[in-house]
């Protein structure tokens, strides 16, 4: 994998420097108050301080929790406690279940690599596969550099991010 060919904090500064242009892409959303992001994973660009933030300043934020093989949003508020209950590790609100997908103002979604155009490739399982059809807000895809590529093989069903920052 390219990650392993960057050092910790060669990481660090490329993941700073995503979530810095992301918060700058948020706050340009006139109106922005309810975000969907996720708690990222050891090869991800790293949104735990993000989720903070967001919810420091106000922000409804919502986290994906895998229910089956849907996932379920939970709204988090700033200082709640987390939980892993799935196969992943990922770590999972327990706050209120958020089901007026309507209400989302921005998504930011993670994958394994995205192409420019906005294509994504995720883990495999289809969760935001499933998801992604119910939204109807901006898409953004959020990556490390070495993460985009130059195509994924697309299907019929699979959604265009809006854009990608990295």
């Amino acid at each position: 994998m390219l990650k392993k060919q960057h050092t910790p904090k060669e990481l660090s500064a490329l993941s700073q420097k995503a979530i810095d242009s992301l918060l700058k892409r948020i706050h340009q959303e006139e109106n922005c108050q309810t975000v969907l992001l996720y708690h990222s994973l050891p090869d991800e660009v790293e949104t735990h301080q993000l989720i903070q933030t967001l919810a420091a300043e106000g922000k409804k934020v919502l986290l994906p929790t895998i229910a089956g093989t849907e996932l379920e949003l939970h709204e988090y508020t700033c200082g709640d406690s987390l939980s892993t209950s799935n196969l992943f590790g990922i770590k999972e609100s327990q706050g209120p279940l958020f089901t007026s997908y309507p209400q989302i103002d921005l998504a930011i979604i993670p994958g394994v690599a995205f192409t420019r155009q906005g294509d994504r490739l995720g883990r495999g399982k289809g969760f935001y596969d499933r998801l992604l059809p119910q939204l109807h807000c901006p898409l953004i895809g959020l990556a490390f550099p070495f993460q985009i590529i130059d195509s994924i093989p697309c299907e019929p069903h699979d959604i265009r991010m809006t854009e990608v920052i990295y």
